[in-house]
């Protein structure tokens, strides 16, 4: 009886830094089995409820990111030269405390538009952080989603996050910030409760708004002329590039596979058990540090504060979790 304890124990320990163990693809992700699974395994994260058990078809509508198997809507590789001296730690809110929209987690509400909301926060970081934090702003996730709607994917159905960044480049992107926020066209899809307690309305199917080319009310500059543009877009690849694009020119927008574990973690650093797949995510990668012994990237999320870490997840680096490391997005402001 002892032999197998300690068996089992060192089993339970190997387990928990090895991702090749799966959770059973028949116990349902959002389901109080799958959370108990996970903190059974004593892996480096912990799980929690952030979704009803009967939200598994909104939580897939949440995942924007269309599948591209031939890597038609990619950007240009760029084959940055890795710097010599990548930092242990990097936190981007740190490291420009003068840009706020760095540390601003915003919500998507109920539409898979992740590839837009990863777009526009990284662009409104790069323009912050270029401009030595003189330019402050928010860029239009509503602008992004809704004129963007045949060039970059389908909307609230999804998109390509490469092509977020090219419509950058060549159309140009308004300011915008929350439901009924500032800026030229502020976000319209209401906030919604997606977890489990809170004040928010229930979440519910909604359509792409239309793409309207004019500011808001009372907002004094005209739509054109609010207007901002990349003067050079790019991807890059690897965890070292990765790093380096990031502690160079500022927070870059990533791409996950999402599998069924992913929807409840609450801390740690996350790296994937489960067996089914439920989409593809597109996120904002801030900066990578170590916990316990294990590497992470550090992640903003854009599903509000209340799920998961305060809106964040620490993600396991170096392996290519999730395909995390395979591309980043990213391009430089023309200010």
């Amino acid at each position: 009886m002892r032999l197998f304890l300690i068996v089992s124990s060192l089993l339970t320990i190997t387990s928990s830094y090895n991702s090749d163990v799966r959770i059973p693809s028949e116990i349902h992700p959002l389901s109080d089995r799958m959370i108990e699974t996970i903190n059974s395994m004593n892996t480096t994260w912990k799980a929690g409820r952030n979704f009803h058990e009967t939200q598994l078809e909104y939580v897939k509508g949440l995942l924007g990111v269309l599948p591209d198997p031939k890597n038609e809507y990619q950007l240009d590789r760029w084959d940055i030269e890795e710097a010599q001296d990548i930092p242990e730690e990097f936190d981007a809110r740190k490291k420009w405390p003068d840009c706020p929209s760095i540390k601003f987690i915003r919500d998507q509400a109920s539409c898979g538009s992740c590839w837009a909301f990863g777009a526009v926060e990284a662009m409104s970081d790069r323009i912050c952080i270029a401009s030595n934090g003189e330019q402050k702003v928010e860029l239009s996730a509503e602008d992004l989603l809704t004129c963007c709607h045949i060039f970059c994917g389908n909307g609230c159905n999804g998109g390509f996050p490469g092509m977020a960044w090219r419509y950058w480049q060549f159309k140009g992107i308004v300011t915008g910030g929350l439901f009924h926020g500032e800026g030229c066209r502020p976000y319209t899809i209401p906030p919604c409760e997606h977890h489990i307690i809170g004040p928010r309305p229930n979440c519910s199917s909604v359509g792409t708004p239309k793409c309207l080319k004019k500011c808001q009310p009372n907002y004094p500059i005209s739509y054109n002329d609010d207007k901002r543009y990349g003067k050079k877009v790019y991807s890059v690849h690897g965890e070292r590039k990765i790093q380096t694009e990031i502690m160079t020119n500022g927070p870059v927008e990533g791409t996950l596979e999402v599998f069924a574990d992913f929807v409840n973690y609450k801390s740690g650093v996350y790296q994937r058990h489960s067996e089914q797949f439920l989409g593809g995510h597109a996120i904002r990668i801030l900066g990578w540090g170590t916990e316990g012994g294990v590497p992470y990237w550090l992640i903003a999320n854009s599903w509000n504060t209340d799920w998961g870490d305060n809106g964040y997840i620490k993600m396991k680096r170096g392996s290519n979790e999730c395909g995390i490391e395979t591309s980043a997005n990213a391009g430089l402001p023309k200010l």
